[in-house]
């Protein structure tokens, strides 16, 4: 046994996934390397500590959200035609083929019949689902079946199903997402961690430019932003959003603590280095300026200066440089 296949097996072992034949081969690879051994008893080591912290579970709102946004991105992909469909399980199925050809082209070829009418189907039980989906109460009798129409929200989940002994009658537990509002203040802890999350609202451009607006506003005002939480937020949307607007405004909430948090330094650092957009990159470097005296700050924006692809960049860079103080 190589050391390769037998850090797979060390993982299977530590959770009690490995057949016996194959533990006491890896008991006898790990008696004669130590390397391995430490692998084991590093993995072991850190079985140990996961287990001594709870396990907390999701809110279910989240773990709905997720499902739904799963769904939505399903539903986004193209589907595949049959022949690709068709020439995918042809090639999985040649992959598993073993001694018996004979027996294993009859299952191929069955199995290929039976996979193309079932991904039809499923292709049109799919198309079906995105065109609307209805949920509906279920009932014993199919023609008591009715649409929900009194439901004032999508269905997340369905959580059990019981009949009635002897009866017609069903119980059907689900959970709704169901819409909700707030009013509160800019201090407010809810509206906070609200503006948070919708910080990171992939489905709506419109939702996080307002949300990290306003906590780009609070931050400027100095309001409670010293510590984790909105600042982090900001980082996540200065270093991720796809939107030029919302990296803006994400960098320019965060000048006041370049100076004093690291991690907000770094952030802008690596706006100036990595932002597709000239104006990100050129308000980083504004907002390094009055940190242009660091050392990592100033070798940073020397490269930029020598070497960037925009001219423009390179004079700002140049200027931030010459204003700054150079310490002996």
């Amino acid at each position: 046994m190589n050391c390769e296949l037998a850090h797979e097996r060390i993982v299977l072992a530590a959770y009690g996934e490995l057949p016996d034949e194959q533990a006491h081969e890896l008991d006898r690879h790990l008696a004669g390397c130590s390397e391995c051994s430490v692998e084991r008893q590093q993995l072991l080591a850190l079985k140990t500590l996961a287990t001594a912290h709870p396990v907390v579970e999701p809110h279910p709102n989240f773990v709905a959200r997720s499902r739904m946004r799963l769904e939505e991105a399903l539903d986004a992909l193209p589907p595949k035609s049959w022949y690709e469909r068709f020439g995918q399980r042809i090639l999985n199925n040649f992959s598993n083929l073993q001694a018996a050809p004979v027996a294993a082209l009859l299952l191929l070829i069955a199995g290929a019949g039976a996979g193309t009418l079932g991904g039809y189907e499923y292709a049109q039980a799919r198309a079906a689902h995105a065109a609307g989906r209805v949920p509906v109460v279920v009932a014993a009798n199919a023609e008591l079946a009715q649409p929900i129409a009194a439901a004032p929200a999508e269905v997340a989940n369905i959580s059990s199903i019981v009949r009635h002994p002897n009866s017609e009658i069903v119980d059907v537990t689900y959970s709704q997402l169901v819409p909700q509002h707030i009013e509160g203040s800019l201090d407010d802890p809810a509206i906070r961690q609200l503006l948070m999350l919708a910080s990171q609202n992939a489905s709506s451009q419109g939702v996080r430019d307002d949300s990290v607006g306003l906590l780009a506003a609070e931050c400027r005002a100095g309001h409670a932003c010293q510590g984790e939480g909105i600042r982090d937020a900001l980082m996540v949307a200065l270093r991720y959003d796809k939107s030029e607007a919302v990296r803006l405004k994400a960098l320019e909430g965060l000048q006041l603590y370049v100076a004093q948090d690291m991690r907000v330094r770094d952030a802008v650092l690596e706006a100036l280095l990595n932002d597709s957009d000239a104006r990100i990159r050129s308000a980083a470097i504004s907002e390094l300026e009055p940190v242009a005296a660091d050392t990592g700050v100033r070798q940073v924006l020397s490269t930029v200066a020598n070497s960037d692809h925009n001219p423009h960049i390179r004079t700002v860079s140049r200027e931030a440089l010459s204003r700054a103080p150079v310490f002996q």
